[in-house]
């Protein structure tokens, strides 16, 4: 990858106010880019505790994340292998008592932009936002991850890890069970 790019374009990206009408509060884009990934995350958008803190993934749910991806802190946040990309950099603020959903103007802003010179050994489709928008031909989310044999090894879909999926979760116990595994496994291929 062109380093000189990448440092410009992550500059870009972190100073972009292009949606600051639709958010509750100030721009402040999140997300990580380092110089050559290996493992891009497509994610939905960051919550209230990461746009607090100005780190991805830092809340209850990037603590599921990184165990189901079999990493800790260290390695998810120090390692330059980890890049996370969510569909809306920005916290979306709140409707209906949950996050909002993604701000769509900003995945087509600059997704195409990072992911065109990006050479990653997985991708990994985090929620229904990141699914859609990438493997549509799933009809449900459900469907996508249950297909995670046919995805892998250059991608595979998770449900969001938030605690609003536990039903999710204890419904479909084939994906502790089985897919996890898989996951875990081919992460440590790669890092």
């Amino acid at each position: 990858m062109n380093n000189a790019y990448i440092e410009t374009l992550r500059q870009q990206a972190k100073a972009c106010t292009y949606c600051h009408a639709v958010l509750p509060h100030a721009p402040k884009p999140i997300f990580i880019w380092p110089d050559s990934p290996k493992i891009i995350l497509i994610s939905q958008a960051p919550g209230r505790l990461a746009h607090e803190s100005d780190i991805a993934w830092n809340d209850a749910s990037g603590e599921r994340l990184r165990e189901w991806l079999g990493v800790d802190r260290s390695i998810f946040y120090q390692s330059g292998s980890f890049a996370v990309l969510p569909m809306s950099f920005c916290f979306p603020g709140y409707k209906d008592g949950a996050d909002a959903p993604p701000i769509k103007a900003c995945a087509p802003m600059w997704h195409h932009a990072f992911l065109s010179e990006a050479k990653p050994a997985l991708k990994v489709y985090i929620g229904r936002y990141a699914q859609q928008a990438y493997l549509n031909k799933y009809k449900r989310l459900t469907d996508a991850v249950e297909d995670f044999e046919s995805l892998l090894p250059e991608a595979i879909v998770l449900p969001h890890p938030s605690g609003r999926n536990n039903r999710w979760l204890s419904k479909h116990n084939w994906f502790e069970r089985a897919l996890l595994p898989c996951l875990q496994n081919r992460i440590k291929q790669i890092v």
